[in-house]
């Protein structure tokens, strides 16, 4: 059914074009699409902007062809429904830059042109398992162009799919992977020439890549404008004889494309402009969910003959050249690591450029300490040059073997000639001893992981703590001290540092006030102090943890508590007093006495602590209680004697 139905929209879609071709200005024909690749990007919301890139001929391209705007048209997959039409509009006009601008020739000059509108794709309307695609036709193709049949007449479907933006009922974000910038660059004939096409997707989806042919679509030489795209299935251009999907540009080996890198490799073997198309396919969770489509042009042409450069290497201060595939550098602690590299090129006026590249390993690689690029075979310059490259202190292979590509590079064109030198080494890092952390607080248990050691301290009173810290490796010490969940300073604590090569100083201070009581609660207040090393490749930072609890000023086992006065005026035991009582800490302060006849009748009250009674009527026997914010009572007994 669906097939009829799509047949059905074709046929219809055609009619429509023939007649709309008649009421439409006449458009230009001219030959001059180099290729291009449509572009959708989710912004916010339903929110999308959607970009074509059109690569326009600047050197055969009629001028009259550069489009004010272009119509893109939107469909279901499988039913191939129009969904929607977009008019996008010309917001850039630029030229393609070359990989090395010197190399230009006069006959070859690709401008980018940016036709693009922000759409939106609404849940209630993208929301097909089956997915979307996304159509531009624009007619017609370079003239010149070698490998296809009639490539005057040859038009061009620009291509995108995408998913529904709604998936098991909830929003589903997919932007289109942004594939490398264009080439501006030509082969040479039978010289290897590589280029990355590969890209980068937003969302982090797999990215796989192939060859394919260029769509060619319903325009002709005749209807080369259209106010909207037809539907799917799109015609292909045809192929020349000899040529095919996999053969596009001839060679050995033919272009071809890298499926996980999009790396473009060919060595042509015959002159001409070639047209081809790339795939880039996006994957999530294993399940394709969108492709978007690029095709371009490849120009081969006779170059000048290049010889590639040539490189030696040598470990730094050894007379044996390395030998690739049969030695390897062993680096070790307080040996050398540097190697020293002879490079030249046969060709006069040659621009040279070193660089490495780590091929079994990513960090930490090594780096030139010397200038790594000159001129050689030219006034006044040498015939070759020499650069230093070093191995960090601390790479580690760890019994691997690793492997790094040493480089040089000319200015050669369309691309730079290479020699490159694998070297294999091995690498140990220098040993390093743990630095030692002592202190005046008490030790901790010996166990693997103590627990923070508890210190108690008395309000007010001041404290302190010396610690040291040394290395028998003379690395550069520093001690810290850090409160867990509070400022040092805030709660009146300070640590001053002394810090140096093997050794470091610090001394802890601290007078806890009731606010420092309040701040750290029942279970104090945890203090790190911290000793690291600076220098090694791999520190062993050493630690204590102290929990300081603050207590009250310790009060006597058993203060002194009278039991008789005689309020006689003679000054000698005349008044009760208690002026030994436990002291106020912070908020669990003193809070009354109060005593009471023998028959529990209230006669004296007070909430000094300070206090003093001179006893009340007729002597006898009477009882105090004292009371503590925090709920301790002290009570006893009292005789008046009169």
């Amino acid at each position: 059914m669906n097939t009829i139905w799509s047949t059905l929209v074709i046929m219809a879609w055609r009619a429509s074009a023939a007649v709309l071709a008649l009421l439409l200005p006449l458009a230009a024909a001219a030959t001059h699409i180099v290729g291009g690749e449509l572009d959708l990007q989710y912004r916010s919301g339903s929110n999308y902007s959607l970009t074509l890139n059109l690569y326009f001929d600047a050197i055969n391209g009629d001028p009259g062809a550069l489009d004010p705007r272009l119509t893109a048209s939107i469909f279901e997959k499988g039913t191939n429904r129009r969904i929607a039409d977009v008019v996008l509009e010309n917001t850039g006009n630029t030229f393609v830059n070359y990989t090395n601008p010197a190399c230009a020739v006069g006959s070859l000059s690709t401008r980018k042109i940016v036709y693009a509108r922000d759409i939106v794709l609404a849940s209630n309307t993208y929301n097909n398992a089956g997915g979307y695609y996304v159509t531009v036709e624009r007619c017609c193709r370079n003239v010149t162009i070698s490998n296809i049949r009639n490539p005057g007449a040859a038009a061009q479907a620009f291509y995108l799919e995408f998913p529904a933006v709604v998936r098991n009922g909830a929003a589903f974000i997919d932007s289109t992977p942004r594939i490398f910038p264009p080439l501006g660059d030509y082969a040479c004939r039978n010289e290897l020439f590589y280029y990355d096409f590969g890209g980068q997707d937003p969302d982090g989806d797999s990215l796989r890549y192939d060859m394919v042919t260029p769509l060619n679509g319903y325009t002709t030489s005749a209807l080369p404008l259209v106010n909207q795209a037809g539907p799917a299935p799109y015609s292909t251009v045809t192929w020349n004889p000899g040529l095919s999907t996999t053969n596009q540009v001839p060679g050995d080996p033919a272009l071809g494309i890298d499926a996980r890198t999009g790396r473009l490799t060919v060595r042509p073997r015959d002159l001409g402009l070639f047209v081809f198309g790339v795939r880039c396919s996006e994957y999530r969770q294993g399940v394709k969910i969108g492709e978007t489509r690029r095709d371009f042009q490849l120009y081969v042409l006779n170059c000048p003959t290049n010889t590639a450069p040539q490189l030696q290497v040598r470990a730094t201060g050894e007379r044996a050249v390395y030998r690739p595939g049969r030695d390897t550098l062993r680096l070790v602690p307080g040996g050398n690591r540097c190697l020293t590299i002879r490079y030249t090129d046969p060709d006069p006026n040659s621009v040279l450029t070193m660089s490495s590249r780590p091929v079994n390993f990513t960090t930490p690689a090594p780096s030139f300490t010397t200038t790594r690029s000159g001129t050689v075979r030219a006034a006044g310059q040498p015939d070759t040059l020499t650069a230093t490259l070093c191995f960090p202190e601390c790479v580690d292979t760890q019994g691997r073997v690793y492997l790094l590509d040493v480089i040089v590079a000319d200015n050669g064109c369309s691309l730079p000639r290479r020699d490159t030198i694998r070297v294999a080494f091995t690498a140990v890092q220098p040993p390093n001893e743990a630095p030692v952390l002592t202190s005046t607080f008490p030790a901790p248990p010996p166990i693997p992981t103590p627990p923070p050691t508890v210190v108690r301290v008395t309000l007010g009173e001041r404290y302190t703590a010396d610690l040291t810290g040394t290395d028998a490796d003379r690395h550069a010490l520093a001690l810290s001290a850090a409160g867990t969940g509070f400022d040092l300073a805030s709660v009146g604590m300070s640590f001053a540092a002394s810090n140096g090569a093997g050794r470091a100083t610090g001394t802890f201070s601290w007078a806890p006030s009731c606010d420092a009581v309040a701040a750290a609660g029942p279970d104090g207040l945890l203090v790190r102090f911290r000793l690291a090393e600076t220098g090694p490749c791999q520190p062993l930072p050493r630690e204590r943890a102290i929990r300081f609890i603050v207590e009250p000023v310790k009060d006597s086992a058993d203060f002194r508590r009278p039991n008789v006065i005689t309020p006689n005026g003679d000054n000698k035991n005349d008044k009760f007093a208690l002026p030994n009582l436990p002291a106020d800490f912070c908020d669990r302060r003193f809070a009354g006495v109060k005593i009471f006849t023998r028959w529990g009748q209230q006669v004296y009250q007070s909430g000094d602590r300070g206090f003093s009674w001179g006893g009340a009527g007729a002597g006898g026997l009477y009882y105090y209680l004292v009371t503590y914010t925090d709920g301790r009572k002290y009570k006893g007994w009292l005789e008046v004697i009169r």
